[in-house]
């Protein structure tokens, strides 16, 4: 669905925050006459809780920015709908019938939303998509690369496994039908996959459940053998922990485990990487995508047109829109090899949260402690 073209990172670059940076724009801009207050309020719609980073990430890098531009007069509305669309419908009718300035929207289900889309736009409150590209009428998007991640993903996997040939047998566990980034995800991770490896099984996985990827991953293994598994394609890390759990239910031991890709940098998967469980997974700088957004969002309600149009350089395309302003940020393949120049030097995890008792050992093997 992308109009754009970018550049494939290898998988083993490193970026900094500062790299997803604004474009230089929202200094110039902040100092500038907004054509509405800073007493405003923005709407922050969160997909599910299954992954932690809404919570402890997103949200809370997304309400500091908003406050910060706005000179503390500025607020945010916040709901999850746990992954339930209907959930999610209910609560961005209460934002609009309560008049929120606009809308921060990470769509449960990209296609069934629109019609709320559509009544926020009716209402004049803007929409931008956040993280999922909803359908619709919206204002803007940003988002990570999402088929770079698949590449990422697909890419180091190939690369993990040794002596890779065609015949080598994987099993793809893909995200939930109703995410347009799943499919996006799976499209890029295929692009490196196809005729270097056999994709054997595959699965989408209802709500990125990971209960769901581990009942999967059990019928692969009874379908092919756990010894016949040369990789296992994760979408995000929390599938990746329920795919080790079927593994290891079939007797795989730790130092057999296939390796096993992820998404998401969350706490858990680090320390499994760092244990040698998971492979990878690919850190998303947060802070950048989530303070892009926030910034976006005030500039829109704002009149910053300047600064939103400096903001949303890229285009894409929805199934119901055209060229829609949009931001994407790259992304970095995480492995036990960058850990620390990665997710510890941005400030994501302290050494302390990721090397607790269990990880001490595998730590110092790593120069983390």
């Amino acid at each position: 669905m992308r109009r754009i073209a970018i550049a494939v990172v290898a998988s083993t670059m490193s970026l900094s925050l500062a790299g997803c940076g604004m474009l230089g724009a929202s200094e110039e801009s902040s100092s500038a006459t907004p054509t509405r207050s800073n007493d405003i309020t923005v709407g922050v719609l969160m997909p599910e809780e299954t992954n932690t980073r809404y919570a402890d990430f997103d949200y809370p890098i997304i309400k500091k920015k908003v406050a910060e531009l706005t000179q503390n007069k500025g607020k945010t509305e916040y709901a999850n709908a746990a992954g339930e669309a209907k959930t999610q419908s209910t609560q961005m009718e209460k934002m609009i019938d309560e008049k929120v300035d606009v809308i921060l929207l990470d769509a449960v289900d990209s296609k069934s939303i629109a019609e709320m889309v559509q009544k926020a736009k009716d209402a004049n409150i803007p929409v931008i998509a956040y993280d999922r590209l909803a359908q619709g009428p919206i204002d803007g998007y940003v988002s990570f690369d999402n088929e770079l991640v698949g590449e990422v993903q697909g890419r180091t996997l190939v690369e993990a496994i040794p002596g890779v040939k065609a015949s080598d047998k994987i099993v793809m566990v893909n995200g939930s039908p109703t995410d347009p980034n799943a499919g996006q995800f799976k499209a890029g991770a295929l692009n490196e996959l196809n005729g270097r490896v056999t994709v054997a099984k595959s699965y989408d996985t209802d709500k990125w459940s990971p209960e769901v990827a581990e009942a999967n991953m059990t019928k692969a293994i009874d379908a092919l053998g756990a010894a016949n598994i040369a990789g296992v394609y994760s979408a995000n890390d929390a599938m990746a922990g329920g795919i080790i759990k079927a593994l290891k239910a079939a007797g795989v031991s730790d130092s057999d485990l296939p390796p096993i890709t992820g998404q998401d940098a969350e706490l858990a998967a680090v320390q499994r990487i760092i244990s040698g469980e998971q492979f990878m997974s690919v850190y998303k700088p947060y802070p950048g995508e989530a303070e892009a957004a926030a910034e976006a969002a005030v500039a829109k309600v704002q009149g910053r047109d300047i600064q939103f149009d400096a903001l949303t350089r890229d285009r894409v395309d929805s199934p119901t829109d055209k060229d829609i302003p949009a931001k994407l940020v790259t992304v970095v393949a995480l492995t036990k090899d960058n850990i620390k120049s990665t997710i510890i030097a941005d400030g994501i995890y302290k050494v302390s949260e990721i090397c607790t008792a269990k990880y001490k050992a595998a730590c110092q093997a790593l120069n983390l402690v």
